[in-house]
């Protein structure tokens, strides 16, 4: 591949300004920052950081998968917390999404995030 793939699903949810689900560049695939909201309904999930941070990785994994990769591929996650108080709770969901070799990661606590939401996560992922 020697141009940039755009990557969009209806199973996550649509962008909502000048950017593209995900980006396949070659081996690597770059997932934009994906937020806990339905991709059916548009709802953001508020309130309890668990349930949103499930929304989050579902929607990074629809995402993920429609471009022909597993969350096994993922070699780099950033998470943005609006508290990182809910680090803990995010945490243990976010680790089930990944076998023994889960990506490397950062944890970063922002002061606002878009739509005002808890936790937003994007990736990169790489397979050959």
């Amino acid at each position: 591949m020697t141009s940039k793939k755009v990557i969009l699903t209806e199973n996550a949810p649509s962008p909502v300004g000048p950017y593209s689900q995900a980006i396949q560049a070659g081996e690597f695939l770059f997932v934009a920052g994906q937020i806990p909201a339905d991709p059916v309904s548009g709802d953001i999930v508020r309130g309890d950081i668990q349930k949103a941070t499930k929304r989050v990785m579902e929607n990074l994994k629809a995402i993920v998968e429609e471009a022909g990769y597993s969350m096994d591929d993922l070699v780099r996650c950033r998470v943005y917390l609006k508290n990182m108080d809910d680090f803990k709770q995010m945490n243990e969901v976010y680790g089930s999404y990944f076998g023994e070799k889960p990506p490397a990661r950062a944890a970063i606590e922002v002061s606002k995030l878009p739509l005002d939401v808890d936790v937003e996560i994007s990736a990169v992922a790489w397979k050959k």
